[in-house]
């Protein structure tokens, strides 16, 4: 059944409303940024299955939408669009917000930036000596599989950006973010390269889809 056949006080867009965003589902919200549904579906069933498919919110956010079933270039834009005002929301809170305390702070961010990249890429998110962002630069791009970081490089950015501290961060878009010893060895030659101008190494994210995971949480810092 169509959501226009719906009861009026039943459907998503005329509940959220009436109530608040926050009265919606996941898959309600989705409904209301896919508009339609497709054949045989409504709105909302369209958004409880991208939602069981992709591993809920966190996969949805992190994934290729192209060649989804069901997501036309209409669909898929608003979605697309969508996301992409999340990032730059939280892009925006990060630099203007506190320092940052946890390694929870940043992993959303992450997520959404480099999580559904076909190719490997290294990120530095610069932090001052409050630990506040300065800015988040992509400083290396490689292949599916591997990306080339050069250390020299790293420090040159640290200076350019004045930082004092930095959080560290590449995508596997393999789907696995297991970090593997090369991704340890890589940190350490950081950390060590970067003390001699006096920038500490807070974390290593690895990011793999909608999966972040915290060098420092696992105590390899």
């Amino acid at each position: 059944m169509a959501i226009t056949d719906w009861p009026r006080e039943e459907r998503p867009r005329e509940r959220l409303l009436a109530g608040g965003a926050a009265a919606l589902s996941d898959a309600e919200l989705l409904a209301v940024m896919l508009r339609t549904g497709v054949r045989g579906k409504s709105a909302v069933d369209l958004g409880r299955e991208l939602l069981a498919r992709l591993g809920g919110l966190a996969g949805l956010l992190a994934a290729d939408l192209s060649g989804i079933k069901g997501l036309g270039p209409a669909k898929r834009a608003q979605l697309e669009a969508a996301f992409e005002l999340a990032r730059r929301s939280l892009g925006a809170q990060l630099r203007r917000g506190a320092g940052l305390t946890s390694p929870g702070a940043v992993r959303d961010y992450l997520r959404l930036q480099i999580g559904a990249r076909e190719h490997e890429v290294f990120v530095c998110l610069w932090l001052d000596a409050q630990h506040r962002v300065i800015a988040c630069e992509e400083l290396f791009r490689g292949t599916l599989t591997q990306t080339s970081v050069y250390p020299r490089e790293v420090v040159k950015a640290a200076l350019r950006t004045n930082a004092a501290a930095v959080i560290l961060a590449h995508n596997h878009p393999s789907g696995a973010a297991q970090p593997s010893q090369a991704d340890e060895l890589l940190t350490r030659n950081l950390r060590e390269a970067l003390a001699l101008v006096e920038v500490r190494v807070l974390d290593h994210f690895v990011v793999a889809g909608s999966q972040a995971i915290s060098f420092a949480e696992r105590g390899l810092l």
